[in-house]
């Protein structure tokens, strides 16, 4: 009897063993999936095992106009697995990552005493990109500093170009041009309305996409906002209010690449998060600002002028100081998880 009992005690250690890293690795996944991605369209997928979790693509969320080879997608994955990897050490997991040629990332899992929390962690929560207006208050040179530390050792180019200096003004210009070329483009109209939540009713059905609220409408029934929202999607539109935002923000940042590859998107995502929930610790927002670099001929123009040409602009945003503002919606966890 005693034998059987404590065979019993076995299984229900070993089953509670089991249960307690599985809610170990749910509270990682829920963590990644708070990662930025383009149109919060959230292209991730999670494949959870005893001592790993593989990111994979989710190729029903791609952007096949505005992103063709799927850079900003992988980037996104990027963004995710930064964010389980400091997740994991609030957990008391060491990470190793693991990325193969298609861009599936592994996440290798060692429970360890010694592992200290990442003290990014408390960022995941509250990061968030911001489109709206901002306040016109410059970011401090030595604060500038000390965001690009973020970048020493990294394999990805970082440069701040700071308002009022000609380098700003021109790249503001590329902005502008990379509207009015993709406004003019019916396809990419259509995908991005495609994306569109039109009230809360909507955005809630859907956890995903840019939300009404994005755009500053009410939460107004969706037959009335459709329209409304449908139509503002115009070059006129997009250019006057971008010329707000960038003249209210304080700095552009454009990361570059070296060649664009998988691997190296990934990995440009992986200190973009970094970058990203820092910035948020010291009050800075954010939001992208990518139209030259998804138009081909208009990404080695720029580079050409900002005297980079050997490189490839990857991802340009504009930070500032300003108000929060409400928050992208998420897939639930088991949504985005594979079960086989």
């Amino acid at each position: 009897m005693k034998k059987i009992s404590l065979f019993f005690i076995i299984i229900l250690y070993y089953m509670a063993s089991i249960n307690a890293q599985n809610a170990d690795h749910l509270f990682m996944v829920g963590e990644a999936i708070k990662a930025p991605s383009g149109h919060n369209t959230q292209p991730w997928l999670f494949r959870i095992s005893d001592d790993a979790i593989q990111i994979l693509p989710n190729y029903d969320k791609s952007l096949p106009v505005v992103d063709p080879d799927n850079r900003e997608l992988f980037i996104s994955l990027g963004c995710a697995a930064e964010n389980l990897r400091i997740a994991a050490s609030h957990k008391g997991y060491a990470a190793a990552l693991d990325i193969s040629e298609e861009g599936i990332i592994t996440v290798n899992l060692t429970k360890d005493a010694s592992v200290e929390v990442d003290s990014l962690f408390w960022q995941i929560a509250v990061r968030q990109t911001n489109r709206s207006i901002y306040n016109g208050q410059m970011v401090s040179a030595d604060t500038i500093n000390l965001l690009k530390r973020v970048f020493d050792e990294s394999p990805v180019n970082a440069y701040f170009y700071e308002k009022g200096t000609a380098e700003f003004d021109s790249i503001a210009n590329y902005v502008v041009m990379g509207n009015v070329l993709q406004m003019q483009d019916k396809a990419f109209k259509k995908e991005l309305r495609s994306w569109m939540r039109f009230n809360k009713k909507h955005q809630d059905e859907m956890n995903d996409g840019l939300s009404y609220a994005v755009f500053g409408a009410p939460n107004l029934p969706k037959f009335i906002v459709k329209p409304i929202l449908s139509k503002a999607v115009n070059e006129k539109s997009q250019n006057k209010g971008d010329k707000k935002k960038i003249a209210s923000s304080s700095h552009f940042v454009l990361l570059t690449t070296a060649s664009n590859t998988c691997e190296e998107w990934i990995k440009l995502g992986i200190i973009l998060e970094r970058f990203l929930l820092k910035s948020t610790r010291l009050g800075i927002i954010h939001a992208y600002m990518n139209q030259p670099n998804e138009v081909s001929h208009l990404s080695a123009a720029m580079a050409e002028t900002l005297n980079i040409s050997d490189e490839h602009p990857t991802i340009l945003l504009r930070i500032g100081y300003g108000e929060k503002m409400p928050y992208s919606k998420r897939m639930p966890v088991e949504k985005v998880i594979l079960n086989e």
